[in-house]
């Protein structure tokens, strides 16, 4: 029985609609395999004290008229009410044609109950109702110990999905209505009182305080929040109070998207599950022929009795069961998943994930990944006449009003600084991967980086490059180049600290971008890193990335996932950068919340773990397999060494439990 998937197909993605349905249907199948234990158990006791092989082995005999039908009745309890999971679980198998687990036990319960049976009758010879009565007790009890064990699985998922409040205060006009939160829609005003949870993605309109974002983005230091600034639903409160524009409805908030990526990526198969599904039904079909093999061997060529016989291939069957392999790896999906999550590593694809591991080159997009991405305006050149700085300023300014880049930002800062209002703009486009354009009072202007001069075959001014920390974008006005503007932006002190931890580990690191040589070579150089390519269109990122997978590298790349898409698309793994509510994007298999290079190396570190304790569990669940199979079947019967049926469903539960308590023990180190 996937316990896994039956929870995982429980989670409820949107926020808002019985999130707790999940979590309480978990609760009660643990119960109820508690409450089974408890009576099956309570059962064990008169049948084994009925049964005449135990009798005999304390040499007593305690039966009298009508016991053995007292003991048929006990034990068909035991058999129908403690033996009903496994029964209904093996028609549920048969029904997909995907024979497993539930098989395996449901055959050597019913065949060793009806054997039995047969005994009350005087059908057969010795029953061994109590061996059936273990073997369903001790696998009850597995079970029971072994969904407690992983009942944590999900438990980071079950926190996110709690994270959203149930009710909101909503403000009209003078009056504050408590609303669903589920009810809310982009407009509404919401008031959050100190220490509350926010209830909507939004913007500060009134008020300003610090908000505790750690279950989100997995940044531990309270963030302060101003009015205009955005914040996230589920981020915590500080002392301040807050007035709330609400940005969209809870559906499609920040924290609803998180939830259903980590409920999607755990659904998810990757290559290693499909690997370990593959291998779980051929060891299912393994200990079904290995199970029949050993009794008719038992039987019919070694001659020995068919109890004994019977015996050793439920003991086979039992023992062989797949459930530690069945569960070996989608345990770690499910706990890697959340935990990632937990720390602002949003896992959208598994494969993309589990490929981590292999990576052996970075490319990075160096703004607002290596550096802050808050460029300032450093030096404002004309080189026309007609046209001075001020001027220069003010078009670009204009042009850049429909762009959220970080170099638009600095731009717009610059020109509101000694202007109070911009021109209008018309027909505005994207020219992609190279800047804008757009009319302005009756002028075609442009604005556009190093690369698309060059690409146009327009000569660059001389020494237009100042210090080398420069970013430059240039002015064409009416097809004529009018001027440039040089920004700053400033290295991140974490930037440093995630290259040497890749380097440590054996991976490459290399920048990427669309600003001048001199610039990527500062970058490059006072982050030691392994090269650059600098003035590169995203057209051409795409390329760079093919030409490195041409000479055998394993290649990452971090991008902000729309400029960088293709890129993104073209790499082993697709890493986009996002933060607040914009993780939809849809060419990266990994989503990092935080704009921090530090997350890049605990992913690449996380990725490895998590594929080494995949690595463990399998080699655990299959290495068991091998040497209890033998044990079970009586091959060293001569020297007096077996192992019953109530042994063998022992040593299966325990090989299940060692490998979910493996698996919980995954942690996401931070990069060091």
């Amino acid at each position: 029985m996937d316990m896994l998937q039956e929870q995982s197909h429980d989670h409820h993605s949107t926020v808002g609609v019985e999130h707790g349905h999940a979590g309480r249907n978990h609760v009660s199948m643990i119960a109820d395999f508690r409450k089974k234990f408890i009576v099956v158990l309570a059962l064990t006791i008169p049948i084994m004290l009925l049964s005449p092989m135990i009798q005999h082995l304390m040499n007593v005999e305690w039966n009298f008229t009508g016991s053995k039908y007292i003991l048929l009745v006990l034990s068909s309890i035991v058999f129908g009410y403690g033996g009903y999971p496994f029964l209904t679980g093996f028609i549920g198998e048969v029904k997909k044609k995907k024979p497993g687990m539930m098989t395996l036990i449901a055959i050597a319960i019913t065949v060793a109950y009806g054997y039995s049976a047969a005994t009350v009758f005087g059908l057969a010879g010795m029953d061994f109702f109590w061996e059936l009565c273990t073997l369903i007790l001790i696998m009850l009890l597995g079970h029971w110990i072994e969904m407690k064990s992983i009942a944590g699985a999900s438990r980071e998922l079950e926190l996110l999905v709690q994270l959203m409040p149930s009710d909101a205060h909503m403000i009209m006009g003078e009056m504050i209505h408590e609303v669903k939160t589920d009810s809310l829609k982009e407009g509404d005003l919401i008031l959050i009182k100190p220490g509350e949870k926010i209830a909507a993605d939004g913007i500060i309109s009134e008020g300003e305080s610090y908000l505790n974002e750690s279950m989100l983005t997995g940044e531990s230091v309270p963030v302060k929040k101003l009015k205009g600034e955005k914040v996230i639903a589920g981020s915590i409160n500080g002392n301040g109070s807050l007035k709330i524009t609400v940005s969209h409805a809870s559906k499609d908030s920040y924290l609803a998207k998180v939830i259903k990526l980590v409920d999607d990526a755990q659904k998810t198969k990757s290559n290693t599950q499909l690997l370990a599904d593959k291998a779980a039904f051929i060891l299912t079909i393994v200990a079904l022929t290995a199970g029949f093999s050993t009794f008719f061997v038992w039987w019919l060529i070694a001659k020995q009795p068919l109890p004994f016989a019977i015996e050793r291939m439920v003991t086979v069957m039992v023992i062989c069961c797949p459930h530690a392999l069945g569960l070996a790896v989608p345990l770690v999906v499910a706990i890697s998943t959340s935990l990632a999550a937990k720390h602002g590593l949003l896992i959208k694809d598994r494969t993309a994930f589990e490929n981590a591991r292999k990576v052996t080159t970075i490319i990075f997009d160096k703004t607002g990944t290596l550096t802050f991405g808050k460029f300032e305006v450093s030096r404002i050149k004309s080189l026309l006449p007609t046209i001075d700085e001020k001027e220069l300023i003010r078009l670009a300014g204009a042009l850049e009003q429909n762009s959220e880049h970080p170099i638009a930002t600095g731009v717009i800062a610059k020109a509101k600084e000694s202007l109070s209002t911009l021109p209008a703009i018309g027909n505005f486009k994207a020219i992609t991967g190279s800047g804008v354009e757009a009319d302005i009072e009756g002028k075609n202007v442009k604005v556009v980086s190093p690369g698309y001069l060059k690409e146009k075959q327009i000569s660059l001014p001389e020494n237009y490059a100042g210090s080398a920390a420069e970013t430059i974008v240039f002015i064409i006005i009416n097809n004529e180049l009018a001027g440039y503007i040089s920004l700053s932006d400033k290295i991140r002190p974490e930037s440093s600290h995630a290259i040497q931890t890749l380097h440590a580990n054996g991976i490459k690191s290399i920048l990427l971008t669309g600003d001048n040589a001199i610039v990527a070579k500062s970058v490059s150089d006072e982050l030691k890193m392994d090269g650059f390519f600098a003035e590169v269109l995203p057209d051409q990122k795409l390329e760079k990335i093919k030409e490195l997978q041409g000479k055998g590298e394993f290649v990452a790349m971090i991008g902000d996932g729309v400029n960088d898409a293709p890129a993104l698309a073209q790499a082993d793994v697709g890493i986009a950068v996002g933060s607040g509510s914009d993780i939809a994007a849809e060419t990266a298999g990994i989503i990092l919340v935080n704009s921090n290079p530090n997350d890049i190396a605990s992913l690449i570190l996380f990725g490895k773990a998590t594929h080494r304790k995949m690595v463990q569990n399998l080699i655990w669940a299959t290495g068991y397999n091998v040497i209890a199979l033998p044990l079970a079947a009586g091959v060293l019967y001569k020297w007096n060494i077996m192992l019953s049926p109530a042994m063998g469903a022992a040593l299966m539960s325990l090989s299940t439990i060692i490998v979910a308590i493996n698996a919980k023990m995954l942690k996401v180190k931070a990069a060091s």
